[in-house]
């Protein structure tokens, strides 16, 4: 054999090789931001859930404020009904009007609790579609190593098995959309 020869093999060799390498260069470089874009939205529904925490947070406080205002003038009122007062009329406007707020805060507390519990399922929600977005990162990831392998190895059931995994985290990081 010529040397000639030889290096036609040699180059017929080395595109045989590349054109396998092709489509596996092109699946990891399409893993790859794939991870990227999970992982963005997966951060930012971390950060709504954080978010949503503290506006729950600030809720059950604002809720807990009204519930001592309501206390404190419930036994305001209670200690007036009780005690004798010089200016009787005067004292029964204030019992009237203090049993007015007590009223209206009652009312308010059960607002106050709604939108606060209205806050803690948006937490939940959101910490339920986060799950998934990490899932789908993790074997986004696994993927792309497994696919990795391929170009090490030279076989190409490391890319297949790469796409599988690949797929079932495009399919987990979509779920992410459909849960509420």
């Amino acid at each position: 054999m010529e040397a000639n020869e030889a290096g036609e093999l040699q180059e017929h060799a080395e595109h045989a090789q590349e054109s396998w390498s092709k489509p596996v260069a092109f699946t990891m470089s399409v893993l790859a931001v794939l991870v990227a874009v999970v992982t963005v939205m997966g951060h930012r529904t971390h950060t709504e859930a954080v978010l949503n925490q503290a506006k729950a947070s600030d809720q059950w406080n604002f809720y807990q404020a009204k519930n001592i205002r309501s206390t404190i003038s419930d036994r305001a009122s209670g200690l007036l009904s009780v005690t004798s007062a010089t200016d009787k009329a005067k004292a029964d406007k204030l019992a009237k009007d203090w049993a007015d707020k007590q009223a209206k805060w009652t009312g308010d507390l059960k607002e106050e609790e709604e939108k606060a519990r209205g806050f803690e399922e948006k937490v939940e929600q959101a910490e339920a579609r986060a799950v998934r977005f990490d899932l789908g990162e993790a074997l986004l990831e696994i993927a792309l190593v497994i696919s990795s392998i391929t170009l090490l190895t030279k076989n190409r059931a490391y890319w297949l098995f790469g796409l599988v995994v690949g797929l079932a985290g495009i399919v987990v990081s979509g779920s992410a959309f459909l849960l509420k």
